[in-house]
């Protein structure tokens, strides 16, 4: 990554999790000084890889309805459970990234929410509002991973475009590590047009109506 890009730590504190089924852990939260987008994106340090492996991370994208209220719309809530623990065993860092709404906030990603119930899928609806498909970009993230130390991961996810940006942006990403299926009544079409219409790899077969 150039130079001018470099991101550094401002601060770290430990921070006690507890999720709603019980699972707790200890997390060092991590905030940054520099990064593109002037967010407020922090990374969660869990666990302690061993020796010689490579971390584990996770990119989650912030989701005020799906992580804060159980929405059960997307699969983004249990996701982020799933990462947590994953990562807490594996050793590695999840990066909580606000780009809400695949980065097109939260009032525009409720009223695509809206046009998904006249028949839109998450896709169409984001177009029919005149915004992008996804507007994410996650120079930010390279710059955490490159402050944190990490040229080298594992990364969990489903959704090949974030593999494929860091990988442009200096990041190796040794493998792509898919998450479970979470899939409900209320998100079986969002999931069947993020792996269909993006490439995630979400087991189709998984999301019988």
């Amino acid at each position: 990554m150039p130079a001018q890009l470099a991101a550094a730590v401002r601060a770290r504190v430990l921070i006690p999790l507890r999720f709603g089924d019980g699972y707790s852990v200890t997390a060092e939260a991590i905030t940054f000084h520099g990064l593109a987008d002037g967010a407020e994106h922090v990374a969660l340090r869990l666990g302690d890889p061993a020796p010689g492996t490579v971390p584990l991370v996770r990119m989650h994208s912030e989701c005020l309805t799906g992580d804060i209220f159980g929405s059960a719309r997307c699969d983004c809530g249990p996701q982020l459970r799933e990462a947590v623990e994953r990562i807490a065993d594996a050793g590695g860092v999840l990066l909580y990234l606000r780009q809400e709404g695949r980065g097109i906030g939260l009032y525009n990603k409720l009223d695509a929410y809206a046009l998904q119930d006249q028949g839109l899928d998450t896709y169409q609806a984001n177009s029919a509002l005149g915004l992008p498909e996804d507007a994410r970009d996650y120079t930010a993230a390279a710059q955490m991973l490159g402050a944190l130390g990490f040229d080298g991961i594992d990364l969990l996810t489903n959704n090949p475009d974030k593999s494929g940006q860091l990988e442009n942006l200096g990041i190796t990403v040794r493998r792509r590590v898919p998450t479970a299926v979470h899939a409900t009544g209320d998100n079986l079409r969002y999931l069947r047009a993020k792996a269909e219409h993006t490439g995630h790899t979400i087991a189709l077969d998984a999301l019988a109506s």
